[in-house]
């Protein structure tokens, strides 16, 4: 049984101007141990998609599901704390907190001991390559790249069963950016984790166990060369 699905997800975007079909009728399955991509150009509809996986949004039409059940009856919030784990293109770190407490946040609200969380949180920052750095400054005192190295290790602290990243390399070096797709592609095989990654970067997808292509808010077809795969397989429709 799949742990998230979308079943003929539509949504509309409507301004007082206009009104813009961001989904039309989307339904996909994202199952445990494995990890996915979502492709597409700017404003096919990926960015999207992933807000409904997430619980950020409510589809006008269809439903998302999370372990058997529809997340109008889980609750947006309760999906959102319990089911899903969200590393956000724009950081979303929290300003007032340290990088160790930043880390560290997702484990205290799932009650986890102190000391337990302190110990994971330098080991996620160790992970992502942050470990040489000073676990007291704050985000503003980072580069870009570092803080979206501290969002991913905070999203990565959750026990939440799938992990749902949007465009989260692009202020990553080509280093750190392979890196974090070993770290992801690890936690879904040796965690049995749900990774779902959108993405522009073919090269990135290519590394997908799975991969969705957004186009016109519809999904389709992507066909990678095995020659250009490096360590991916099925192909989503």
């Amino acid at each position: 049984m799949s742990v998230l699905s979308a079943e003929n997800v539509s949504y509309t975007y409507q301004s007082k101007y206009q009104k813009v079909q961001a989904l039309s009728e989307v339904s996909c399955q994202f199952e445990a141990g494995l990890f996915y991509a979502i492709v597409g150009q700017s404003v096919s509809g990926k960015t999207t998609l992933l807000s409904m996986l997430a619980g950020l949004g409510t589809p006008n039409e269809g439903e998302i599901i999370a372990e058997g059940k529809s997340v109008k009856e889980i609750g947006n919030e309760r999906h959102r704390r319990g089911n899903v784990s969200v590393i956000y293109q724009a950081f979303n770190l929290f300003p007032t907190l340290n990088l160790l407490e930043n880390v560290m946040y997702p484990m205290q609200i799932q009650k986890a001991p102190s000391g337990e969380a302190k110990t994971r949180a330098k080991e996620l920052l160790s992970a992502v390559g942050l470990g040489e750095a000073d676990p007291r400054k704050l985000p503003a005192m980072l580069s870009g790249g570092q803080q979206q190295r501290v969002a991913i290790a905070r999203a990565l602290a959750s026990q939440a069963k799938v992990i749902l990243a949007d465009e989260s390399m692009g202020n990553l070096d080509s280093e750190n950016s392979k890196n974090i797709i070993a770290l992801l592609k690890g936690l879904a095989k040796k965690e049995g984790r749900c990774v779902i990654l959108v993405t522009h970067d073919m090269s990135i997808a290519a590394q997908a166990d799975v991969v969705y292509r957004m186009k016109d808010g519809k999904l389709d077809i992507v066909d990678i060369p095995d020659t250009e795969r490096t360590g991916g397989g099925v192909l989503g429709v």
